[in-house]
């Protein structure tokens, strides 16, 4: 791959990898617009992984004192104290991610052709838009992750899996469970980020395996660019989005989402790309 569009993928999948606007969806829309948009390749597929894994660590050097109480967690449920709060915030992100999982090695053995089309972009764009609109402006939403309880986290969880396809964004997906589930703007986000460190370490174990089958060298030093260029995007995102959340809404991102899926759409149907 080119190292501007290297770049250019690695920026754009940290600005949009928190935001609730899909970056698999604005990856896919990368492709479509330097590529090509019936399929993606091997390289292409490792590119998109290898950034995803980039803003892994990004959500990591931000919720690091998180990450910190997880391993804690995973002690006192080692040691029978699986009822202390380290241990419980540890379990709610397990049990959330345990869906996307199981979805995720399934799709990522079928690879369904269909599932990666601009107008599966366009619509998902423009649908999950509408329902994150409706959710943060009809939704009176107050908790915080102190109060999540097991069943909260199994169904955002479970709103996760929608997330691969592309379009729907996984933070958006799972921020507007959140607060259908009564949970206020920062921690819908809080939480939403939480849960992408094990869904993001998911896909990037599977697309790893691929690149080492692959053995090419050019393809793991383009990996490493990616990373790197999407790790330092995706840190200024975080930093961005949660301060924003302290006093405004979803809406913004709602209206983006709408606009950009009616725009794709009117430009699908119309013939003037395909």
């Amino acid at each position: 791959m080119i190292l501007y569009h290297i770049i250019l993928l690695a920026i754009i999948q940290g600005l949009t990898e928190f935001l609730p606007v899909s970056s698999s969806g604005h990856l896919g829309l990368f492709h479509c617009f330097t590529d090509h948009c019936a399929n993606w390749d091997k390289e292409n597929m490792a590119m998109d992984v290898a950034v995803h894994v980039g803003t892994l660590l990004a959500v990591m050097v931000y919720f690091r004192r998180d990450v910190v109480r997880m391993l804690f967690g995973l002690k006192d449920i080692g040691t029978g104290r699986a009822n202390s709060k380290d241990a419980r915030l540890m379990l709610y992100v397990l049990l959330g991610s345990i869906p996307v999982i199981i979805a995720g090695f399934t799709l990522h053995f079928f690879e369904p052709d269909w599932i990666k089309t601009l107008h599966v972009i366009a619509w998902m764009t423009l649908i999950f838009g509408l329902v994150l609109w409706y959710a943060d402006a009809k939704t009176t939403a107050t908790k915080d992750i102190s109060q999540m309880t097991y069943r909260d986290s199994a169904l955002i969880g479970l709103a996760q899996v929608l997330a691969l396809i592309p379009g729907v964004s996984r933070s958006g997906i799972t921020m507007t469970a959140a607060r259908f589930l009564g949970y206020n703007r920062s921690e819908s986000a809080h939480f939403s980020l939480l849960l992408a460190m094990v869904a993001i370490s998911g896909a990037g174990l599977l697309i790893g395996l691929d690149v080492i089958k692959e053995g090419s060298t050019q393809l793991g030093i383009d990996v490493l660019v990616g990373v790197a260029f999407s790790f330092i995007s995706g840190l200024i995102a975080i930093f961005a989005m949660m301060k924003f959340l302290k006093k405004a809404t979803f809406t913004v991102f709602g209206i983006y989402r709408v606009v950009l899926g009616v725009t794709l759409l009117a430009l699908l149907y119309t013939g003037v790309i395909g």
